[in-house]
């Protein structure tokens, strides 16, 4: 039985049996899975989970607006207070001081897999950019906050909560200083490389920290190479490439707007007589120079998501192989390709299908030389495969 506290406004009663549907450590319960609420709960409020003969199950966060009714923060009748809180961030933030090295931005807490559901943190030198992706961890962004600068350090705290996830939870959408203030674009530096993230209007909280070390490793294999990066947004991957050694990089995006930055990163390494970046569709842009006959020893994809449902996966599989094939084309023999999907709803197994049925319409061959996924400062949970979703295919091509 659970054991009541001032702070737990209700009780959830999962419906008969279905609680051996859940794995062990599995966050997520679902609508379907609840039978009965009692007591009257709101949104945020902390509720404990209990099987239908009684027994206690966990506590967490209750949210009557979103599909995921209740997300689980523990498997003990402990109190959710500020020590409980303080708890989780310090553990978070001592094993990216022991798994992060030689760079400025990385991801402090990675929601679910730090046992902080709907808690997404990522560190820029001195300033965190926080994501409130929950209703529980929204009312208690002031104590989070408060928490993070006296565990890091950090001088202030930005929010992004300006994401599609939030208004799926009854969520309004915002942004802006919640501690301290100053400049929203900030130098970082990422192995051998500085690049400036903009934590106000940049894509997730400002940088894809997650592909920091799937750049390294592509860049590993630059040396001497011609390059093409498609969907190259602010030209990381590429700019690595070039500083590993590779004599050209062509970078290719639909926005200008990030391949004026794209440019001014080129610049800032050292790097705009190798690297050269065109606004164009990549799809047709493939296409293009294809027919031309221009070939490459190192051709890297890293599009959009393609698929944002598991009803669009068919689709965005045949979208990935259509780009996949133009780029396939394009490598010369013994080039490589490194291809990512960041669609935690498309499998790996999925992924590397499509790309070998891609090779096989190419009429290529494959060697793999590596599946990866993201960043280590991004661990994945082990009973939620929803938290490992970044694919990073490296293939050596025939």
């Amino acid at each position: 039985m659970t054991i009541p506290t001032k702070q737990v406004s209700g009780r959830v009663c999962l419906v008969r049996g279905r609680e051996r549907t859940l794995p062990p450590g599995y966050l997520w319960l679902y609508a379907g899975l609840i039978e009965s609420v009692d007591g009257a709960p709101a949104a945020g409020d902390l509720v404990d989970v209990c099987t239908a003969s009684g027994r206690f199950v966990g506590r967490g966060f209750f949210n009557p607006h979103s599909k995921i009714r209740v997300r689980l923060l523990t498997g003990q009748t402990e109190p959710i207070d500020k020590a409980f809180w303080a708890a989780r961030i310090a553990e978070a933030a001592a094993l990216r001081r022991r798994i992060v090295a030689d760079t400025t931005a990385y991801r402090l807490i990675h929601g679910e897999s730090d046992l902080l559901p709907g808690l997404i943190v990522d560190c820029y030198g001195d300033v965190l950019v926080m994501q409130a992706l929950s209703f529980g961890m929204d009312r208690r962004q002031e104590l989070l906050a408060d928490l993070l600068l006296a565990e890091t350090g950090a001088r202030a705290v930005y929010l992004r909560n300006d994401v599609h996830a939030r208004s799926l939870e009854g969520l309004p959408e915002g942004t802006g200083f919640l501690r301290g203030g100053g400049l929203t674009t900030i130098d970082i530096q990422e192995g051998p490389a500085w690049f400036t993230v903009d934590i106000e209007r940049g894509q997730k909280t400002g940088w894809f920290c997650d592909q920091r070390e799937n750049r390294l490793a592509v860049a590993s294999l630059a040396e001497g190479a011609t390059v093409l990066e498609a969907f190259c947004h602010t030209g990381a991957f590429g700019i690595h490439a070039a500083l590993r050694g590779a004599v050209s990089v062509l970078g290719l995006d639909v926005s200008g707007e990030v391949i004026t930055k794209a440019r001014a990163h080129a610049e800032r390494n050292g790097m705009a007589g190798r690297c050269d970046y065109r606004q164009a569709d990549a799809f047709d842009e493939l296409r293009r120079l294809e027919r031309k006959g221009d070939r490459f020893n190192l051709v890297i994809l890293d599009p959009p998501s393609f698929a944002r449902t598991k009803q669009s996966v068919p689709q965005a599989l045949a979208g990935y192989k259509q780009i996949n094939l133009r780029a396939l084309k394009l490598v010369k023999p013994r080039g490589f390709l490194a291809t990512c999907s960041c669609s935690h709803h498309v499998s790996e197994d999925a992924f590397w299908q499509m790309v070998q049925e891609a090779a096989h319409d190419a009429k290529r061959t494959l060697r793999l030389i590596e599946r990866r996924s993201q960043a280590r400062d991004h661990p994945v949970l082990a009973a939620m495969p929803e938290t490992r979703y970044l694919k990073c295919v490296i293939v050596q091509v025939w």
